[in-house]
C-alpha cells in the first residue's frame, strides 16, 4: 500500500482510452490510494472508446487542486472535449503550477498544450499531436515515459506499466 493516504484525481470526458483510463484507476487503488473520477459536468456517465462507462465523483469546477496529490490524464478523444471547459484545464495548470504529479498519456498533451504549461518541458505523445506540443513550446521525444521534474508523459496504452510505475515512484516521493 505504498500510496496510502494519497489522494489522485483522474480526469474523464467522451470518448476516453477505456485502457488509458481503467489501468490508472485500479493500479492506483490497488496501491491504495485514494482515486477520485473528475469530469467536466457535461454528462453523468461518460463512454470511452470501446464502450466502456465511467461515472465521475466529482465535477471539476467544484474541486481544489489543493486537495490533491496528482492528477492522471488519460488521452482518447476525451483531451480534445476536457479543454473545452476551463475548470478542467485550471486544474492541471495548478497542480502542475504546486509542484504536484501530473501525469498524460496518448492524446492526454493537448490539456498540457491548453494549460500552457509545456514551454521548455521534456514530453512524449501519441505522434499525432507531436507537433501541436512542440508548438506549446515542448521538446518532443519517442520514449515509452519522460520524466520531466513531476511531469510524466507516455505515448499510448502499451506503455503504461512504465507510465504507472513512473507515476506510483514519484508519488510516494
Amino acid at each position: 500500500m505504498e500510496l496510502k493516504g494519497k489522494k489522485i484525481m483522474i480526469l474523464v470526458e467522451e470518448m476516453f482510452n477505456d485502457h488509458e483510463f481503467w489501468y490508472p484507476y485500479y493500479r492506483l487503488k490497488e496501491a491504495g490510494a485514494q482515486v477520485v473520477v473528475v469530469g467536466s459536468g457535461s454528462a453523468r456517465t461518460y463512454s470511452g472508446k470501446s464502450g466502456t462507462q465511467a461515472t465521475p465523483d466529482a465535477v471539476a469546477h467544484e474541486m481544489s487542486a489543493s486537495e490533491f496529490d496528482g492528477v492522471i490524464i488519460p488521452g482518447g478523444y476525451a483531451p480534445d472535449h476536457m479543454r473545452r471547459y476551463p475548470a478542467m484545464v485550471n486544474l492541471v495548470k495548478e497542480l502542475f503550477e504546486a509542484q504536484k504529479v501530473v501525469a498524460a498519456i496518448c492524446h492526454a498533451g493537448w490539456m498540457l498544450a491548453s494549460a500552457r504549461i509545456l514551454k521548455g518541458r521534456r514530453v512524449t505523445s501519441f505522434f499525432a499531436i507531436k507537433d501541436d506540443l512542440i508548438h506549446a513550446g515542448a521538446t518532443w521525444v519517442d520514449e515509452e515515459v519522460v520524466i520531466d521534474g513531476k511531469l510524466i508523459t507516455s505515448r499510448k496504452p502499451d506503455d503504461l506499466p512504465a507510465f504507472m510505475r513512473a507515476v506510483i515512484k514519484e508519488l510516494v516521493q
